[in-house]
């Protein structure tokens, strides 16, 4: 573990703004973007006062720690007091134990709506007097990477499609029930690549997910991981997927005599099969933790312009006789099947021997925390890795006995598809 706190006492205050634009819209260019939004509302963040790097299997504990005591230290006057105000750091942790990246940034300047309110958050040093508001930055204009040149990752589609076979093989075999696959797509653009480029993209497109930005990382992820407030404690899982072009049979299924993919979708063993592993494996780990927790009886479809997935909103309240962090769910809960597999060590073990490359942030949980205990954190999906000119774009599928090769490589281009397309303009 490794931290890079600010040197000095700080002072941080959140005050009401006006704000009429879109929030993204007041990012300025080059001071380390920081994202999550959806539909509108969430936080936008830049600057930094302080930093949390750690790898290996108390990442979760060890971040949990420093956030702690670093909130323990700070003078904060709050005058909105919503979720996101006050002080918080946005987060992104890697998939894997061992890869190094995890990180949560604290970010001297926050600005945030929810509904008709909206406020900023600045992060100063203590001591002096109490200093004026600052005024919303100028926006800055975005800058389009220009002509993208594409080209194989470390796992190429047909080695992905090797993979997914030995996986399917050894499940068929019995070694394990699901494992989640993935590989990787490299993109080079003729000037540096603008992550706030990215972000307009793929939240126009994909209003309905969380657009999000940390460290590099910019995707807009469907799934909610977990979200921590006032006790309450929410997720929404996500497994089984289809998309437009992929048909399960050739009969019409709707009067007009199109085809209904969400029926088909729900109909699907493979994809019930695929999902229900997703939410026994998060219920399963909730349930020391929580009280009341609601599991669907039924998952239901989730449709988003490149793909549709079977969706389950599980629920639940935190124990007052034990109460928990929003931290120490995440250890309790990651790697859920949904993008692990099962059973969770089997699966791990799967992907390290077989996937041919280290995920990072891919796949793992990114999103925020404030200095209540609370927040949300999502699963980093439909993202790319962004360095200079050159994007790292992942996809990846769950794999269960009677997976297609051929099938789940066209799923993984599907589901490519948000980033591709955002990246272009």
């Amino acid at each position: 573990m490794t931290a890079a706190p600010a040197t000095t006492a700080l002072r941080v205050r959140t005050r009401p703004i006006r704000l009429t634009g879109p929030l993204l819209d007041v990012l300025p260019a080059d001071s380390g973007v920081l994202s999550w939004v959806r539909e509108g509302e969430g936080i936008v963040g830049w600057g930094e006062v302080a930093r949390f790097t750690g790898t290996g299997p108390d990442r979760f504990a060890d971040a949990d720690r420093w956030w702690q005591e670093f909130c323990a230290g700070l003078d904060v006057r709050d005058d909105v007091a919503l979720p996101g105000t006050g002080a918080v750091a946005f987060a992104s942790f890697t998939f894997a134990d061992d890869s190094p990246g995890s990180v949560l940034v604290v970010p001297r300047v926050v600005v945030g709506r929810r509904g008709s309110r909206a406020w900023m958050t600045e992060i100063v040093p203590a001591g002096g007097p109490e200093p004026a508001p600052s005024a919303l930055p100028a926006v800055t204009p975005v800058r389009p990477g220009g002509r993208l040149r594409y080209s194989d990752g470390r796992v190429s589609p047909s080695r992905y499609r090797t993979v997914v076979a030995e996986a399917a093989r050894r499940m068929r075999a019995g070694e394990l029930g699901k494992a989640v696959l993935a590989h990787d797509v490299v993109a080079r653009a003729e000037t540096p690549l603008d992550p706030r480029f990215l972000l307009h993209g793929l939240s126009r497109g994909y209003p309905t997910c969380w657009s999000y930005a940390v460290d590099g990382l910019v995707g807009a992820t469907p799934e909610l991981l977990l979200r921590l407030s006032d006790g309450l404690v929410e997720s929404r899982v996500l497994a089984g997927t289809i998309w437009p072009g992929e048909r399960r049979d050739q009969t019409p299924s709707t009067s007009s005599g199109t085809y209904d993919l969400g029926g088909a979708l729900f109909g699907s063993g493979k994809d019930r099969r695929e999902h229900a592993y997703a939410v026994d494996s998060l219920a399963a780990s909730l349930r020391p933790l929580v009280r009341d927790l609601e599991v669907p009886a039924a998952p239901r479809v989730l449709t988003l312009p490149n793909v549709s997935h079977l969706a389950s909103d599980v629920r639940g309240h935190l124990d007052p006789a034990r109460p928990v962090s929003l931290l120490g769910l995440l250890g309790a809960v990651h790697p859920t099947a949904a993008v692990g597999g099962t059973p969770t060590a089997a699966a791990a073990a799967l992907i390290s021997e077989i996937e041919g490359m280290d995920r990072g942030r891919y796949a793992g949980p990114v999103g925020y925390l404030d200095t209540r205990g609370g927040g949300e954190l999502g699963i980093a999906l439909r993202c790319a890795e962004l360095d200079g000119a050159t994007a790292r774009l992942f996809a990846g599928c769950g794999i269960v006995a009677d997976s297609d090769p051929d099938v789940e490589v066209r799923e993984a281009a599907a589901k490519m598809r948000a980033v591709r397309e955002a990246l272009q303009g």
